[in-house]
């Protein structure tokens, strides 16, 4: 009796298995996004949650382009960020905590993208190496407070690696080779680009909408 309803125990693990993978994402409920009808947007400089201290200002430069080809009116980041150290207001986190109402008052947009970093950089797995870069986002509506919109997203060297055989010899030295090549060539501000695209791109499913200056596409 104990195999028996150990068989039944896995059969059913196994059907919730590929329920979970075979489920549809739910769709990102827009409307008050479409209300809001936002065109341009302030990006505040990314709290950076990983060990990295370059992580912060190299995914904040490349914030801009997908915005901009999502369809949006973006402040430039470099007067942002100068405005802000011009008033006091020196790092990320300090910047978090203007308000909303106060950040309109100043830069007079139509809403604010708070990003937070929580991984960048190259990590060393035994027998592999990779580098990743992972950011969530969210916009709010600089003049009712509402959040609009979440976002998520994640890029890794590895999605580009091959296993190119010779056993675990091989692995062991593909992985050191790797990691050597990633720090002396700061891969991460390559790969904070991939995630940054992939986080705003208004072509992504459950992405940002297309804004107003965007080319025509399909509605969602």
């Amino acid at each position: 009796m104990p195999v028996l309803n150990a068989i039944k125990l896995f059969a059913v693990l196994v059907s919730l298995a590929v329920l979970a993978g075979c489920a549809t994402p739910q769709p990102y409920d827009y409307s008050a996004f479409k209300e809001s009808n936002p065109a341009s947007i302030l990006v505040l400089p990314p709290v950076n949650k990983s060990p990295d201290v370059k992580a912060s200002y190299s995914v904040y430069s490349h914030i801009t382009l997908p915005l901009g080809e999502a369809g949006y009116y973006v402040l430039p980041v470099a007067v942002v960020d100068e405005t802000f150290k011009q008033n006091g207001l020196m790092n990320a986190e300090e910047i978090r905590e203007v308000s909303p109402q106060k950040l309109h008052e100043i830069f007079a947009a139509d809403t604010v993208l708070y990003i937070d970093i929580t991984e960048y950089g190259s990590s060393y797995m035994i027998v592999s190496s990779e580098v990743a870069v992972s950011a969530t986002a969210t916009l709010v509506d600089l003049r009712s407070g509402k959040e609009l919109w979440k976002g998520v997203a994640r890029a890794s060297s590895a999605e580009q690696q091959q296993n190119s055989g010779g056993g675990l010899a091989g692995l062991l030295i593909t992985a050191l080779v790797n990691q050597v090549i990633n720090t002396l060539s700061d891969r991460g501000h390559e790969i904070a680009g991939i995630a940054s695209h992939r986080l705003l791109s208004s072509n992504t499913l459950n992405g940002i909408l297309p804004g107003p200056r965007a080319r025509p596409t399909t509605a969602r």
